[in-house]
């Protein structure tokens, strides 16, 4: 799993929380909200989560853990360089037929 620079989570975090507060204070402006939208979908994106609020959620976590933590926290197991080191799956090219 690949997980953005820290930098640019902070970054994209402050952005979403800052249209959170101006969407929050002007429920009915229409392109504070849309703009407030564009920030969590970014940060979906960025964390790899569907729901805005839980992208918000999992960058907060991100940036306060180590990464080792913060994979386990997610159900991931961190790659070791034992196993980025491996060659490629073995293929059984076989036809299906023959069998």
């Amino acid at each position: 799993m690949l997980l953005p620079a820290k930098a640019e989570v902070a970054r994209q975090l402050r952005r979403y929380r800052a249209w959170e507060r101006m969407m929050l204070a002007s429920p009915s402006d229409r392109r504070l909200r849309a703009t407030f939208e564009d920030s969590g979908y970014t940060l979906c994106v960025l964390m790899g989560k569907r729901c805005a609020r839980e992208a918000a959620d999992a960058a907060e976590r991100y940036l306060r853990s180590t990464l080792v933590a913060y994979l386990q926290e997610e159900g991931e197991r961190p790659r070791t360089r034992a196993l980025a080191r491996r060659g490629p799956p073995v293929v059984d090219r076989r036809s299906p037929a023959g069998r």
